[in-house]
């Protein structure tokens, strides 16, 4: 019975034990560590592996990591690129009008700017030939309608030649408008001073191109008042009122010549509150703007 080995006596579950760890079979401790590195080793969601760890290590964050906000983006570096070069491609022809600008400036002496030269130069004329022989003699007015009307003509042309063939210059900018004023005051003046037309109907057409002239200039910091086609109706009716009244009508012609200047006057009031209410909500608009900007700034 003593030679009786020990695995043979333990029946099988003996020479299970007796197996053991001397045949290589997995203790408690060597179990853990399989499972450990199967854990690892696998790339599964739940254990993550050890690629996972590996590729997620401070290292690797570091490495894959953008060095620069413009690098992590590279679309957004091309676009702001992209963007760079259209601005510079925007700027180019902007130069390109501020040359045309300064060579149109250096040519003052241009049709549009001669025309309004001969309209300043007409001025003294027209006076001269208006109040000749007393400033009764048909001859003499006949030939002061002349010169107005050239006057006139040329205020509808030297205007459009100058937006057509971008022949504007500083000098028509300042000129043009003193030449209208200044004809259509002296017609008006010297048919108030010969008795021709009352003083009233002088001081409400001078009075209004003036003051329509002085809002331009205050609110021009806020934009441009247009011109309006009541404003041109305007301009045509007195052109067309003043003219009747320098020639010596007659009969039912000076009837007609009245009622030309009649509507003449009612335009001119009319366009006139027309312009300020542009000119006021003009300036409106300009602060809103502004207040706008500045609360953009403090932000």
């Amino acid at each position: 019975m003593t030679g009786v080995p020990a695995s043979a006596a333990g029946g099988p579950s003996g020479a299970r034990r007796a197996k053991g760890p001397a045949s290589g079979g997995l203790t408690p401790a060597s179990g853990r560590a399989l499972a450990r590195e199967a854990r690892d080793t696998a790339p599964g969601e739940s254990g993550g592996g050890r690629a996972r760890r590996d590729a997620s290590s401070p290292e690797d964050v570091r490495a894959t990591a953008p060095s620069s906000p413009s690098a992590s983006s590279s679309p957004e570096g091309t676009g702001n690129a992209g963007t760079a070069e259209a601005q510079g491609s925007t700027r180019a022809p902007r130069g390109g009008k501020i040359a045309a600008a300064a060579v149109d400036q250096a040519s003052v002496w241009n049709i549009a700017n001669l025309l309004t030269m001969l309209r300043l130069l007409l001025v003294p004329a027209f006076v001269m030939l208006m109040l000749a022989d007393g400033g009764y003699d048909p001859a003499w007015r006949s030939l002061a309608w002349a010169a107005f009307a050239i006057a006139m003509i040329t205020d509808l042309f030297d205007g459009h030649l100058a937006r057509t063939y971008n022949l504007v210059t500083d000098f028509g900018k300042i000129a043009d408008p003193i030449a209208d004023k200044a004809i259509m005051g002296a017609a008006l003046i010297c048919l108030s001073a010969l008795g021709d037309l009352p003083w009233w109907v002088t001081g409400v057409i001078l009075g209004r191109e003036l003051g329509i002239t002085l809002l331009r200039f205050l609110v021009i910091r806020y934009g441009v008042i247009p011109a309006s086609r009541g404003g041109k109706l305007k301009t045509l009716t007195q052109g067309v009122a003043v003219g009747m009244y320098v020639l010596a009508l007659t009969g039912w012609l000076a009837t007609l010549r009245w009622w030309v200047m009649a509507a003449a006057v009612v335009l001119t009031v009319v366009t006139g509150l027309d312009y300020v209410k542009q000119a006021i909500v003009l300036r409106r608009q300009g602060i809103a703007e502004r207040e706008a900007a500045l609360e953009e700034t403090e932000e």
